[in-house]
């Protein structure tokens, strides 16, 4: 009587086999989707790079024309802040759902439909007419839903192509397509104002980028197995497939995950407030300094969208390099470099950004460098959290993690915040003389809390350094990824039951 084998497949274990003539199960193969060569690797992390690049422009492309915006459909702060706010909600809303595909069907299907989605909104939204600003507003959050696709389920791709020290350098580059990407949203959109005259051009042009990293996306990109990248003895456990609310329990009991959940969370509100009201902060502050007239009617003088837009791209590539070269020769000498950097980084970048604001009335010069420090500063984490979540979880709830972070990040942070300072400014305004100075002093305070939510931040990431070994020792060894699910768990023993009889070659009774 021989033993009967079974093998991983592209998302679980496949059928049995029969074994082989000796009695002896034939050992575990990759699977051929996963069998590509190098360069077909480095080819697919290039375009999710592009699609990157395209998403984070769509993200900002509104905020380096927003006084135009506000204008063409007469809307004040509060109701521009809640522009940012709906494309927030509708990204948040449907990450869980994307996370939850990503996990358990194609994952380059998933992502096609995003970008088809976020392009064909965002160029209907260029011919809404002044009087249906609500339309406007819903469009804007059909954008969210498909940018939520992409940034919850491309990082599990690139986790799935590389590992350890090629995993960090992959994602360092990345992510510096967020800052890049965000700067480039600015200066597209106040390049294509000044050229055009119309802002709407810009959402004009987009699509066009986007049909590019369609086709390519398509033609290059594969879709491997779940955890293929990691060995073979996690490889063969990594397609087994757990309930939805088993992985959530599981992350829930994730502390290096959680706290690493809330200290993105922080970095999302300040960056989300930062990115959506800077441009227009430092407009009036060269207005309060005698630089530049006030804007009553549009186009409104681009100068500083553009401005903050080159400090967001330069800072951005640097400190994402940074953060990730940092995280990557500290990590030799002591394993939970990636936290400490973390909050090093973001407690640093505190005071950088309450000296920028309080600087802005009396020297402008002043405020630009801290502005640009705490910029560096913020992003010397983004590539060094992906890793961190990557390490921590097992990868067949990847998908369901980067969602889940998202959404709360997105929740508690950047949804709120560009309302939020919108609405601290107008009530501020509301109670003040109706000055120009008055306006520029009322936004100026309501940016003041993002520098104490960002020491939050930090802390957040210290507590990540606590549990960090644990839990990446955990998700290291196959059947812990969910705790509940004792089928999962009885299957897992199964699997590696076979591996170890493959390995040790011995023949089953």
């Amino acid at each position: 009587m021989s033993a009967e084998c079974r093998e991983p497949g592209p998302e679980g274990p496949g059928g049995p086999s029969g074994a082989s003539g000796s009695g002896q199960c034939p050992p575990p193969t990759m699977p051929a989707s996963w069998s590509l060569p190098r360069w077909r690797a480095y080819m697919a992390t290039a375009v999710l790079c592009y699609a990157n690049l395209l998403n984070y422009m769509n993200w900002f492309i509104i905020a380096g024309v927003l006084l135009d915006v506000q204008k063409f459909f007469q809307i004040s702060d509060s109701s521009a802040g809640l522009l940012q706010t709906v494309f927030i909600g509708c990204l948040l809303l449907s990450a869980p759902v994307f996370g939850y595909l990503g996990d358990r069907h194609s994952r380059k299907a998933t992502l096609s439909f995003g970008i088809l989605l976020w392009s064909g909104a965002g160029l209907s939204s260029s011919f809404i007419p002044p009087q249906y600003s609500w339309l406007f507003f819903l469009s804007r959050g059909v954008v969210g839903i498909g940018t939520a696709s992409y940034s919850t389920i491309a990082p599990t791709i690139l986790g799935d192509l590389f590992v350890r020290d090629q995993r960090t350098r992959v994602l360092a580059i990345f992510y510096i397509f967020i800052p890049v990407g965000s700067g480039l949203g600015y200066v597209l959109g106040s390049a294509v104002k000044e050229l055009t005259g119309n802002w709407r051009w810009a959402l004009r042009i987009m699509p066009c980028l986007e049909a590019v990293a369609l086709v390519l996306l398509i033609v290059l990109v594969p879709d491997p197995p779940r955890g293929a990248a990691e060995a073979q003895g996690e490889l063969a456990v990594g397609g087994l497939r757990s309930s939805w609310c088993e992985d959530i329990r599981y992350l829930g009991r994730n502390r290096s995950f959680v706290w690493s959940t809330l200290g993105v969370t922080a970095m999302a509100f300040v960056t989300g407030a930062l990115g959506f009201w800077a441009p227009k902060f430092l407009f009036e502050a060269r207005v309060v300094h005698g630089l530049q007239l006030p804007c009553f009617h549009q186009p409104c003088n681009s100068d500083d969208s553009l401005i903050f837009g080159a400090l967001t791209v330069v800072t951005g590539i640097i400190g994402v390099i940074l953060g990730a070269e940092a995280s990557r020769r500290y990590k030799k000498v002591n394993s939970q470099a990636a936290p400490l950097i973390c909050a090093s980084s973001l407690l640093a970048a505190a005071p950088c950004l309450y000296l920028a604001l309080i600087l802005a009335p009396t020297t402008l010069l002043a405020s630009y460098v801290f502005l640009a420090l705490g910029e560096l500063l913020l992003s010397c984490n983004w590539a060094v959290v992906a890793d961190i979540l990557l390490s921590v979880v097992v990868p067949r709830c990847r998908g369901t993690a980067e969602a889940l972070q998202i959404t709360v990040g997105h929740i508690l942070g950047d949804a709120g915040s560009p309302y939020l300072t919108g609405l601290i400014s107008s009530v501020l305004r509301a109670r003040r003389p109706d000055t120009y100075l008055q306006r520029f002093l009322s936004l100026q305070q309501s940016f003041l809390c993002c520098a104490f939510v960002i020491v939050l931040g930090g802390g957040c990431f210290l507590l990540v350094a606590l549990h960090l070994e644990r839990d990446q020792a955990q998700a290291q060894q196959p059947g812990t990824g969910t705790p509940d699910s004792k089928n999962v768990d009885s299957k897992d023993m199964e699997s590696q039951s076979l591996l170890s009889g493959t390995r040790a070659s011995t023949e089953a009774p």
